[in-house]
């Protein structure tokens, strides 16, 4: 026999369970619904600045609850810079730029881990300049 009084929940899938907790941990978030809100908040912001088959191909790659998130968004015809990206989130949060470049380079750090380096590294291609740093490496430009 169920119990008819609980909230219904929509399980969730133990890839985007184990990615939330990578964040958490990575993070530092006390609780699981705070590495949660950055995940969406992040995922949803990528979501508007990827294009492509780097959109594609990430979302194959991500647990299916934080592809959702990703491919949820319509992608900005004028990509912002990393700078930008950060500065964005924070003012849709109304949270410090400190507190979203940690939120962003956690959730980063967590995608890393399901991208791959090579799928990252074409996804930097395409982006304006600032992400790699956002994604834990060093921003490199070409030699003039």
């Amino acid at each position: 026999m169920s119990d008819q009084s609980a909230p219904l929940q929509q399980p969730r899938g133990r890839a985007y369970e184990q990615m939330l907790e990578k964040v958490r941990y990575e993070g530092a978030y006390p609780t699981r619904e705070k590495a949660e809100e950055a995940v969406r908040l992040v995922l949803a912001g990528l979501g508007r600045q990827l294009t492509g088959d780097e959109r594609v191909e990430l979302a194959a790659r991500l647990p299916r609850e934080a592809a959702r998130v990703l491919t949820a968004q319509i992608p900005n015809p004028q990509p912002l810079t990393g700078w930008a990206f950060v500065k964005d989130l924070a003012a849709r949060t109304g949270a410090s730029l400190a507190t979203t470049r940690w939120d962003t380079g956690s959730v980063f750090s967590a995608v890393t881990a399901y991208a791959g380096p090579d799928l990252i590294t074409r996804i930097l291609q395409h982006l304006p300049s600032g992400y790699a740093l956002l994604f834990g490496r060093a921003e490199l430009t070409p030699a003039a």
